[in-house]
């Protein structure tokens, strides 16, 4: 199987993928001061605990914290024996990156934008998606430390997006330069009027943020000028898509299929 690895900002989200499915997902905190060390013992005692490390055969980083991408890279290379593949910006996408500064692109945001290729070709029925216009583009929104909106052609073009602080850090920055806010459970209150400061909290945040990405959307839309599906993912997507118009369907594991799909094109078209 292949250990797919999504280094964010808040957490690590690991997941072992066979021909694509998803088989487990696992969560680990993103510890700046954690060694690699600390974190192959992490990995072996987890995947020994489900009884799948040897199945492991492969690896792929997808990183937006760099000071742990080379320790994460040693820690499956100690706990499996395995070299894992880091993407980037150079890797080999399938996609034209028309932004002024494709280094500076977070790779979080790349790699979903390979899933979505590989999504608008599946509904087109497209086999060699070389460059093919498929008819619709997409715009992913990935709701995490960072709110993103990332927008992508029907031609395999990541155009750019919006990038936006995300709903908990607004929502922590406020309760820390607040003195007397209690702290708030990131659910959506029974109405848009709050009876309440907590429910009038939760309606800022998660009603505010579904108005704000349906605004965005909107808008981002206009100036694309093709027909857009709009898929979300990220830890906070459960709770902010039910409230919007704009989003379509949340895919939790969209950037953890998107590690496999570039994987596939950049190592197993490769091998001899």
């Amino acid at each position: 199987m292949l250990l797919a690895i999504d280094i964010g900002s808040t957490n690590i989200t690991l997941g072992l993928l066979s021909s694509g499915a998803l088989v487990h997902t696992f969560r680990l905190q993103s510890r700046r001061e954690q060694t690699a060390d600390e974190y192959a013992l992490a990995l072996a005692q987890l995947f020994e605990l489900e009884g799948v490390a040897r199945q492991i055969g492969a690896a792929v980083i997808a990183s937006v914290v760099p000071s742990l991408t080379a320790p994460l890279a040693s820690a499956v290379r100690r706990a499996f024996g395995r070299e894992a593949l880091i993407v980037d910006a150079a890797s080999d996408l399938g996609l034209r990156l028309a932004v002024d500064r494709p280094a500076e692109v977070g790779v979080d945001r790349l790699v979903n934008a390979v899933a979505l290729r590989h999504e608008l070709l599946a509904a087109s029925a497209i086999v060699d998606g070389e460059g093919a216009d498929t008819g619709a583009g997409a715009i992913g929104v990935d709701l995490g430390t960072a709110t993103t909106l990332d927008c992508l052609s029907p031609r395999a073009e990541f155009l750019g997006g919006v990038i936006v602080p995300g709903l908990r850090v607004g929502l922590d920055a406020l309760l820390a330069r607040t003195a007397r806010l209690p702290a708030v459970p990131l659910v959506a209150p029974a109405r848009t009027l709050g009876k309440n400061t907590i429910e009038c909290l939760q309606s800022g945040v998660v009603y505010g943020y579904a108005a704000l990405l349906d605004g965005l959307v909107a808008r981002l839309k206009a100036e694309l000028g093709f027909e857009c599906r709009v898929v979300a993912t990220g830890g906070l997507a459960e709770v902010v898509a039910p409230h919007t118009t704009c989003i379509e369907r949340v895919a939790p594991d969209l950037t953890l299929r998107g590690l496999w799909l570039i994987y596939e094109r950049n190592v197993r078209r490769a091998a001899p």
